[in-house]
């Protein structure tokens, strides 16, 4: 067990001379005893919460939580601000900016006296970017997921579902733009789709990584699964102040919790989940921070073997409420206990099998059993051949399967804005069976890579009952949307790879079960067209932008800072 005197604060506050003097002036100076900062350890709350992060909408209250359980625990609650990264507001991409938290989070921790921290965080990047900052500075940490949104009902032609943010919006937007929907219709669903703060309550990006966290072991076990309105995420909060408090004196860190077997687990959890295909960058991001070597080729053998279980959208019918009151991620990882790695340690200080013992599904047509999954197709699979030497995704179980094996011709656009353009145009040359292919999307290109992958059907297809068709980018897809969608094709176009040489009505390959992505192009001919290929200018000359640029990596390889990667210390600061 740690003592006082061992924590990172004691060099700030147990100094004799005049730094030590001046350190304690100024927490004195903000209300705090000096008792406070002397005979307590003191924990950050990173709170990206703001007036623009609506699903982080109530956050702040969440803080107040976590602050009261830190001092029941005799902790020193410190809540520091970081960047919001609200989805859907933030241009061009959040994914850009995901970086940018992870350094902040990083650099907060290292320059301010704190042992252990709390992070706030859920809607889509903010998960990943707090926990890579946060894993890269190792101290106690423990991840408090903002929790998903409230269910709606929509009654149309008589029946009554569920519906929620993401896949019913482009859904709902599709029907608009094919007549089936009227402007009236529209907008009274614009304004009841999203009922509460909360994520989406889809199994979009944010559901699947904060289940990814919590299967890592760095919630409260299932703490993921509760709803952001629910009574039960207040007194979580409250837990996890407590919590953090014991974990400091127990020195227990990200270093000691992460593993090849915990990282295993919370990709067989995104493949039961059904989840986003964004997970793909951000778990190997999250790997490559604990010095952990995780491939597209191992989520790629975990997908195989794991059938989609919950049904949820976009796989399912459901919402991440229903997933909640059928027993949650605790019920899920009890459903496929056989193919976990049970031995892990979690922030509870215990094990995995430990944490589940007393877990059990309360609905299984939610949470299905092995036996009767949602989707055979799987969540996941790496894609490989001419068109992506280093792999793409693609999200079999929300894909049309006339299209899991197909063939046909090239409609590519250099540019999103191109393409939405062209989209509109009633002469358009494509059919139902046209390859869409948008490049100059990926990391470097856009830059950032957005979710432009959901690539929208051609206005003139939509009236004729076309809702699918194969397309190819080299950007992302946000996890609630559904399509056969080719993504993360690497390398990119923007620094050269093959998606840049193709043409408009070159054939283009996908056989799925051949996990095989390929242009009917010679290489000679590739090679030809290559000669003559320049990459594009970079628009942007300064600023954050600019080093994102210069330094991303690859979407197979996480689309980290490549000088960020890895777990080489930072010395910690001199503060004398």
């Amino acid at each position: 067990m740690k003592q006082l005197s061992e924590l990172r604060s004691r060099r700030w506050f147990d100094d004799v001379g005049m730094r030590g003097f001046a350190h304690r002036q100024r927490m004195q100076q903000y209300g705090a005893r000096r008792e406070d900062v002397m005979e307590r350890p003191m924990v950050a709350i990173i709170n990206t919460w703001s007036d623009l992060s609506p699903c982080h909408a109530h956050l702040r209250e969440r803080a107040e939580s976590v602050k009261r359980g830190i001092l029941m625990a005799g902790g020193f609650p410190v809540e520091l601000p970081a960047m919001s990264l609200g989805e859907v507001l933030v241009k061009p991409t959040t994914m850009l900016y995901r970086n940018f938290l992870a350094m902040e989070v990083e650099e907060l921790l290292r320059s301010l006296p704190c042992d252990a921290v709390v992070l706030l965080a859920g809607c889509d990047k903010t998960t990943p970017g707090t926990l890579m900052g946060a894993i890269s500075m190792d101290i106690p940490t423990l991840f408090c997921p903002a929790g998903p949104m409230l269910n709606d009902r929509h009654v149309q032609n008589g029946v009554t579902r569920c519906i929620g943010a993401g896949t019913h919006t482009r859904m709902f937007w599709d029907d608009h733009q094919a007549g089936t929907l009227s402007a009236a219709a529209l907008i009274e669903l614009e304004a009841r789709m999203t009922r509460s703060p909360g994520t989406c309550n889809t199994m979009g990006t944010a559901s699947t990584l904060t289940s990814m966290v919590d299967a890592l072991g760095l919630c409260l076990p299932g703490a993921s699964s509760i709803p952001a309105m629910d009574s039960a995420h207040t007194r979580m909060a409250t837990s996890c102040g407590k919590r953090i408090v014991q974990m400091i004196w127990e020195d227990l860190k990200p270093s000691r919790i992460l593993t090849r077997g915990s990282f295993q687990n919370a990709v067989a959890v995104q493949m039961a989940l059904g989840g986003s295909t964004n997970a793909a960058i951000h778990v190997i991001a999250l790997a490559r921070r604990a010095g952990i070597a995780l491939t597209l080729a191992d989520l790629d053998a975990i997908g195989r073997d794991m059938a989609v279980l919950v049904n949820v959208f976009p796989t399912g019918e459901r919402l991440m409420e229903d997933f909640y009151y059928a027993g949650g991620l605790l019920g899920l990882m009890k459903t496929i206990e056989s193919r976990l790695s049970l031995d892990e340690l979690s922030v509870t200080g215990t094990t995995l099998r430990a944490n589940l013992a007393l877990a059990q599904v309360q609905d299984a047509e939610v949470i299905r059993p092995l036996h009767n999954p949602a989707s055979a197709k799987g969540a996941l699979a790496v894609l490989y051949g001419n068109l992506a030497p280093d792999g793409a995704v693609l999200k079999p179980s929300a894909a049309t399967d006339r299209l899991m094996t197909h063939t046909g011709r090239a409609l590519v656009f250099d540019s999103q804005a191109d393409m939405l353009k062209a989209m509109a145009d009633e002469t358009l040359d494509c059919d139902e069976n046209t390859v869409l292919v948008l490049r100059n999307a990926g990391p470097v290109g856009a830059p950032g890579m957005p979710e432009w992958g959901n690539l929208p059907i051609p206005a003139k297809l939509l009236k004729l009952g076309v809702r699918d068709m194969l397309r190819l980018s080299d950007a992302r897809m946000s996890g609630t949307h559904y399509g056969t969608c080719v993504l993360h094709i690497a390398p990119e176009a923007a620094v050269g790879g093959p998606l840049a040489l193709v043409q408009t009505g070159d054939l283009i390959e996908l056989d799925v079960a051949k996990r095989l992505l390929q242009v009917h192009v010679s290489d000679d001919e590739l090679e030809r067209r290559r000669a003559l290929w320049r990459a594009p200018a970079q628009s942007v000359q300064r600023g954050f932008t600019r080093l994102y640029q210069d330094h991303v990596t690859q979407a197979n390889e996480g689309c980290d800072f490549d000088f960020l990667e890895g777990t080489a210390a930072t010395p910690e600061p001199d503060i004398f």
